[in-house]
């Protein structure tokens, strides 16, 4: 049975979308594979805020996330942890035998620039990681006042998660000095998932020329040897690639400025109605995510009977919490291709449930 899903990922795909995945198959290696590759770069690079290559990974975000640790720390990384997925973070490097360095804050806090500057003040990194929307707690860092501070490490090269912040809210990847920006396809580019996208700056490349153990899969120097073909190193996904040549006609169509504002409006509707139902945010305000809201439980509500009630009687699904914070939170997603009218009928949903909770 089908429902509509507003969690923060996978999200509602269109129908012109799957449509567009429909395409015959092709050889990867031929002329036509070549002309789709040119033809989604450009648009690509746009959307990172970029002139550097934006790469096609056939994988989740994490296989791109694993990349970036494995070709640009030499030395040690520096992960900066607020919740569960830039905790993860910690976790990929130690297991990509990484020497790793963890500055920890509090989940739905955001990491604190001055932190960042003691710890990388210590000479001991030649990386570090961040998360820009963290999307365990509903928190988006500050990423400008961060990329300030690592810009003064020249040695350091950045790696920014913006796996569920790209395309909602703007992101210019060369202002802000970002090395290597990453991102995947179930979120608010509103794919299946199955893809992620990396771009990699001319200093990773470099960095990544004189480091060890890349591996192959992941190897940035292949990747942008085949870029410069307009190839991927291995099979792609042609599927997904037309399905993401279709979604960014879309982005395009409505026009940047318009699709971050859709993304601001709609999470100003969810965020209005955490406030008149006596509910809470969990992050402070002014770091809230505006992609999703991550709803604190100051209603002792049985989430898994709101959820459970929600689905039953509105075909619809939010998300009851992750990690740690599972029940005491809940999250609702906007991103994608939301609009007023659904998520409208979203929260008319859930106010006729929480009359019975």
């Amino acid at each position: 049975m089908s429902y509509k899903l507003y969690i923060p990922g996978p999200v509602e795909v269109s129908a012109k979308t799957f449509q567009a995945m429909t395409i015959p198959m092709y050889g990867h290696r031929s002329p036509d594979f070549v002309a789709l590759y040119q033809r989604i770069q450009s648009k690509l690079q746009i959307l990172f805020g970029t002139g550097d290559p934006v790469y096609l990974f056939t994988s989740s975000s994490w296989g791109a996330m694993e990349a970036a640790v494995r070709n640009v720390t030499q030395k040690k990384v520096l992960n900066c942890m607020c919740g569960a997925f830039s905790d993860k973070w910690h976790t990929v490097s130690l297991n990509c035998g990484k020497e790793a360095g963890a500055l920890r804050f509090e989940w739905g806090l955001p990491v604190d620039p001055e932190a960042v500057a003691l710890e990388l003040a210590t000479g001991q990194y030649d990386s570090i990681t961040m998360v820009h929307n963290e999307t365990s707690t509903g928190m988006m860092n500050p990423l400008p006042e961060l990329m300030a501070v690592v810009r003064n490490f020249p040695e350091v090269i950045s790696v920014v998660d913006a796996v569920s912040s790209f395309s909602a809210v703007p992101l210019d990847k060369d202002a802000l000095g970002i090395d290597v920006l990453l991102t995947g396809s179930q979120k608010a580019l509103a794919l299946p998932p199955g893809l992620a996208l990396c771009s990699v700056s001319q200093r990773a490349r470099d960095r990544a020329s004189t480091t060890s153990g890349r591996g192959f899969y992941f190897d940035f120097l292949n990747f942008h040897q085949n870029h410069l073909k307009s190839m991927t190193p291995s099979t792609p996904s042609l599927a997904l690639i037309h399905g993401l040549e279709s979604k960014l006609e879309d982005i395009f169509k409505e026009g940047l400025e318009n699709r971050y504002a859709r993304h601001t409006r709609l999470n100003a509707m969810v965020h209005d109605w955490v406030e008149r139902n006596d509910l809470a945010l969990f992050p402070r305000k002014e770091f809230a995510s505006k992609t999703l809201t991550c709803v604190e439980n100051t209603r002792q509500i049985d989430v898994p009977e709101f959820i459970s009630l929600l689905k039953k009687r509105h075909n619809c699904v939010i998300d009851g919490g992750y990690g740690k914070i599972k029940g005491r939170t809940f999250r609702i997603s906007n991103m994608g291709d939301e609009t007023e009218d659904t998520i409208g009928k979203l929260l008319d949903n859930l106010d006729n449930i929480l009359v019975d909770i």
